[in-house]
C-alpha cells in the first residue's frame, strides 16, 4: 500500500529529523571521521543522497521543492550534535 504524501511543514520536518537520526545512529564511526578530516559530506554521500531519495518519495512535490528541512535536519542532527569531535572545521 503507498504511503500518502506528506503535506504539513510539521510532518515533514519530524520525518526529516527521524531519517537524519537512523544515518547519525547507523553511521557514527563514518561521521566521527568525516568531521576530523573535513570530509563529511564527501564519506556520507551515499548515505545522505539515500536519506534524501527516501523523503522526497515521501513527501509532496509542492512541500520538497519550497523547503529545506531535510538539510537542515542533516546539519542539526549530524553536525551540531558532533560539535565535541576535534576538527580544524571549527
Amino acid at each position: 500500500m503507498p504511503h500518502q504524501l506528506i503535506t504539513t511543514p510539521e510532518a515533514a520536518t519530524r520525518l526529516a529529523r527521524a531519517i537524519a537520526s537512523d544515518l547519525s545512529l547507523y553511521n557514527e564511526q563514518k561521521i566521527i571521521e568525516g568531521i576530523e578530516n573535513d570530509t563529511l559530506f564527501d564519506v556520507l554521500r551515499d548515505e545522505i543522497d539515500e536519506g534524501r531519495e527516501l523523503y522526497k518519495s515521501r513527501v509532496s512535490p509542492d512541500l520538497y521543492g519550497k523547503t529545506n528541512y531535510y538539510d537542515r535536519a542533516i546539519v542539526d542532527i549530524i553536525v551540531k550534535s558532533k560539535g565535541y569531535v576535534k576538527s580544524k572545521i571549527w
